[in-house]
């Protein structure tokens, strides 16, 4: 969510609300997916009242809670006016815990929550809610906020710590073409858990719950079209994430796209100073261009000026007729090493790299043909249908301790 200017208002009160809707579901027992918080988002009051009840029946001065509840007399003129618009079962708990002087950390920032009078809390929440709807859309949903104890979906529930931890190798297909606006709140989102997922293993190591040692592995991302997956949460993961074994490797056509996306030239170029390797092709902007040559160091070139010259004589007694000249003049200059224009020009298969402490290098790829080479996929979906036919059922993890081997990779 943008947090710029008077959005970091809103942004900071939408982070407290899912934090707190967060923390009733998990002390309730109910995980706190995007589902979860899409439902509560709008309407927080069954949320709070299912959190009061069970908070209440815990608590040892609310014994009779529920009688004494029947009994409440209120009067919604002596209330606050956020209050004045809520339903009668919330304000009554509320109320009941008010007067009965109840304290817990939850229910006290769920109650404050109902002080908002309902219409100006939707406009607070209002930013939260289009976000919300492009993670819990149609089979998005099931993708990102899966039933655990669904029996018919064979499908098998994974987090980043699972397959880092088996090896796995994970394809995201964000379909940013034909949906942006869902793509990137996806891939944003991806890139956040990641970005924790690095913060648990920089700070506990690759074993945390596990027994005995487990070696590190390294955590290769590939990121295509890297324009559209950016945003804040992505930067930490660059800076920071190398310690954990991330190795980030990202796809874009121009460094102009990455400006746009994250609205910030100082942000961008902290982005590109967090690349070490940097493997440019053929582009059709200079600027681009530019992000590799301004690296470079100027070099000094001599050329040679061939300079000749003839001058007649108009003296009769001198025998000569006429006197010519020539020079060669060594001119010395410093210029870049690599001009834009180079990388303008480069044919296809061709770029130049800077690696290893930012030496140059001239690079040529040999272009891969389906025509001349048996062992090429037809496309994506012939790789899915040949690794599922190497599996032994839906899923095939290696047992503990065991190596994850080839037909382990989904």
């Amino acid at each position: 969510m943008c947090s710029e200017g008077q959005s970091a208002a809103f942004k900071g009160f939408v982070w407290r609300l899912v934090n707190v809707m967060a923390r009733a579901l998990v002390a309730l027992g109910r995980k706190p997916d995007y589902q979860e918080i899409n439902r509560y988002a709008s309407d927080v009051e069954p949320l709070l009242i299912d959190y009061f009840e069970y908070w209440l029946d815990r608590e040892p001065a609310a014994a009779g809670w529920r009688e004494e509840l029947r009994s409440l007399a209120i009067d919604k003129k002596n209330l606050d006016k956020g209050l004045q618009s809520r339903g009668a079962r919330a304000v009554s708990l509320v109320e009941y815990a008010r007067r009965k002087k109840l304290y817990d950390p939850i229910a006290h920032a769920l109650a404050s929550t109902l002080n908002y009078e309902k219409s100006h809390f939707d406009k607070l929440v209002a930013s939260l809610l289009p976000l919300m709807e492009k993670l819990t859309t149609g089979r998005t949903a099931s993708l990102l906020s899966p039933e655990l104890d669904d029996p018919t979906d064979w499908r098998p529930v994974f987090d980043w710590t699972s397959v880092i931890h088996l090896g796995g190798i994970v394809y995201v297909g964000l379909d940013a073409l034909s949906d942006y606006e869902v793509a990137a709140a996806i891939g944003n989102s991806m890139f956040a858990d990641l970005t924790s997922v690095a913060g648990s293993l920089y700070k506990f190591g690759a074993g945390r719950g596990l027994p005995g040692a487990v070696t590190p592995r390294r955590i290769a991302i590939h990121a295509d079209e890297f324009n559209e997956l950016i945003g804040d949460e992505f930067i930490p993961l660059l800076n920071k994430a190398g310690g954990a074994g991330f190795q980030v490797t990202a796809y874009t056509q121009t460094w102009s796209d990455v400006e746009a996306r994250i609205g910030s030239p100082a942000k961008a170029g902290q982005i590109a100073g967090n690349f070490n390797t940097l493997l440019m092709l053929r582009v059709k902007e200079v600027a681009t261009a530019e992000l590799l040559t301004s690296q470079l160091p100027q070099v000094h070139v001599t050329s040679t000026v061939v300079s000749s010259s003839v001058s007649d004589t108009n003296d009769p007694v001198d025998f000569a007729d006429f006197a010519s000249r020539n020079d060669d003049r060594i001119a010395p200059e410093t210029v870049r090493m690599i001009e834009p224009t180079d990388l303008v020009q480069l044919p296809k298969g061709e770029a130049f790299a800077l690696i290893h402490g930012g030496q140059l290098h001239k690079v040529r790829m040999p272009l891969p043909s389906a025509a001349s080479d048996p062992l090429m996929p037809a496309s994506l979906a012939a790789i899915g249908t040949t690794l599922r036919a190497r599996l032994d059922g839906p899923w095939n993890w290696p047992e503990a301790g065991e190596e994850p081997e080839d037909r382990d990779v989904v």
